[in-house]
């Protein structure tokens, strides 16, 4: 029995990719609880593995080598979790392709943007004193749309993004799944639609979205949290 990575972790989004994706991989693994809304991730400790001071991370006690490694930034990790296990990350030259493009396409589009259109749309006008910004919220709730779309029209031939179902699919569906907090409207975007049944049916991904929901706060309403998140005074 290989010794559990250790999994430091968050209930958001980004956390959630790292949770489908142990579980999908079978690999065992130990949770180590980040609370970001309380700045748990400026301690030294999880500096010392996650110097850009963002969960996930993880430490792997059987590296590459055999000696522990650890890995920051949630695509990395799947890259690397894909690797070590031989699976979800393409298994032909063309399928690690078409399986890294797209989630490069999650990691510097559909999360940084839907990121943002949860800030303006949802966390900014909470915040003492208000920041309703419409130009913002018009901003990042067009631009997750227009993703969504082009989304949608990926899915119109397949049932997963990258062909078989791979960490490209552990990437954005944390991030999709969320899109009435976006305020979006997929009802013409069946393809989409379909997609996101698809994975949320897989006992896997049940698992990961469900590590520690209990945790999961209302940022709009925690003054303390925006002021460690956000750079807010808390009041």
């Amino acid at each position: 029995m290989p010794a559990p990575i250790e999994l430091h972790y968050w209930p958001t989004p980004n956390g959630w990719k790292i949770s489908i994706a142990l579980e999908e991989m079978g690999l065992p693994y130990e949770t180590r609880l980040v609370n970001i809304g309380a700045g748990e991730q400026f301690r030294p400790e999880f500096l010392a593995i996650a110097p850009n001071n963002r969960m996930p991370a993880i430490v792997d006690p059987d590296g590459p080598d055999g000696a522990p490694i650890s890995v920051f930034e949630s695509g990395a990790i799947l890259q690397y979790l894909a690797r070590k296990t031989g699976r979800f990350g393409g298994s032909t030259a063309r399928e690690q392709v078409e399986v890294e493009q797209w989630l490069m396409w999650q990691m510097g589009g559909l999360g940084p943007m839907a990121g943002q259109a949860h800030h303006f749309l949802k966390y900014a006008p909470a915040m003492e004193p208000p920041n309703d910004l419409p130009y913002a919220k018009d901003r990042y709730r067009n631009e997750v749309g227009r993703l969504y779309g082009v989304l949608d029209r990926r899915l119109a031939d397949r049932e997963f993004v990258a062909g078989p179902y791979s960490i490209a699919d552990m990437a954005i569906w944390p991030w999709a799944h969320l899109w009435e907090g976006q305020q979006q409207d997929i009802s013409e975007l069946k393809n989409l639609q379909a997609w996101l049944e698809r994975v949320a049916a897989r006992p896997a991904v049940q698992a990961g979205r469900a590590l520690a929901a209990e945790k999961r706060a209302q940022l709009q309403d925690d003054r303390k949290a925006q002021s460690v998140l956000f750079g807010q005074k808390a009041r």
